[in-house]
């Protein structure tokens, strides 16, 4: 056990299939996982039900990439009914933190009425995403969350999308559930050029994708900026050609929901 996680240990962990957690919120000790089966989400076999389909065309939620990472681990980490407690204690909050400020560490936002009410945190290394933890403070808001990653995984050419464990409500989204030995394969074949040559999945091709402005039922994002009031919206950087790939991008005609709906495929 440790209370301390260096980035790069933490990095080396994820490439030989090791994540961390902890037994509590409360407590400073973290210890080391690596699971006999592992849930997985392949990013071309994500389930979209037609009403999850209906929502995100609608653009109910103004979704965002990495534009507040530190309140969605915050919120992550939060008690609820169905989850008193959390693994997500301070040692490791600094450590995805600090990971977020390398540009290996990623967030999805999912805003209403300028409030932040679901969203979901992981990490990039090589193309491969682990998935580390989501919340919703609303109905749809996590699902929501998730179907934007899966689009953005896909169209930045990443081919393994880690959820750890599976459970009941990622299973009706697609994931499946792995042995350990064919997951230790999937890695390396995600991870293994990112050491040897930098290559690497693009967290931000699909910030640079026009909306699909057909979809008279939502609104394009730039409509979207202007009639929100939202913490991150001041002063925000509106290039998204020349960002490395582990930098924070946004743009104006980034995409809307229509076009994710477009990207995940088939409605089951």
């Amino acid at each position: 056990m440790t209370n301390m996680i260096d980035p790069h240990l933490l990095l080396s962990a994820y490439a030989t299939g090791i994540f961390p957690m902890s037994d509590s919120r409360e407590t400073d000790e973290v210890y080391w996982v690596e699971p006999k089966k592992r849930g997985i989400l392949p990013p071309d076999h994500f389930h979209l039900s037609r009403s999850l389909a209906k929502i995100i065309r609608s653009d109910r939620f103004l979704v965002t990439a990495d534009r507040d990472f530190e309140a969605v681990i915050d919120l992550c980490a939060e008690p609820t009914e169905d989850r008193p407690d959390s693994w997500i204690n301070p040692p490791i909050r600094a450590a995805y933190c600090q990971l977020h400020n390398l540009g290996y560490a990623h967030s999805i936002e999912c805003w209403l009425d300028n409030r932040l009410v679901g969203g979901l945190y992981g990490v990039n290394l090589g193309y491969a995403f682990f998935g580390e933890s989501m919340f919703s403070r609303v109905s749809n808001a996590s699902k929501v969350a998730l179907a934007w990653l899966v689009a953005r995984l896909k169209v930045g050419n990443f081919s393994l999308l880690d959820c750890q464990f599976i459970t009941d409500h990622l299973a009706s989204m697609g994931a499946i559930e792995i042995t350990r030995e064919d997951y230790l394969k999937r890695l390396k074949s995600a991870v293994s050029s990112y050491f040897t040559d930098k290559e690497t999945g693009n967290w931000n091709t699909l910030d640079r994708l026009s909306p699909l402005l057909h979809n008279k039922h939502s609104k394009t994002k730039e409509n979207q900026f202007a009639d929100a009031d939202l913490p991150f919206t001041e002063g925000i950087a509106l290039e998204t050609d020349g960002t490395a790939p582990g930098e924070a991008s946004f743009s104006l005609a980034c995409p809307n929901g229509a076009r994710i709906v477009q990207l995940l495929g088939q409605i089951s």
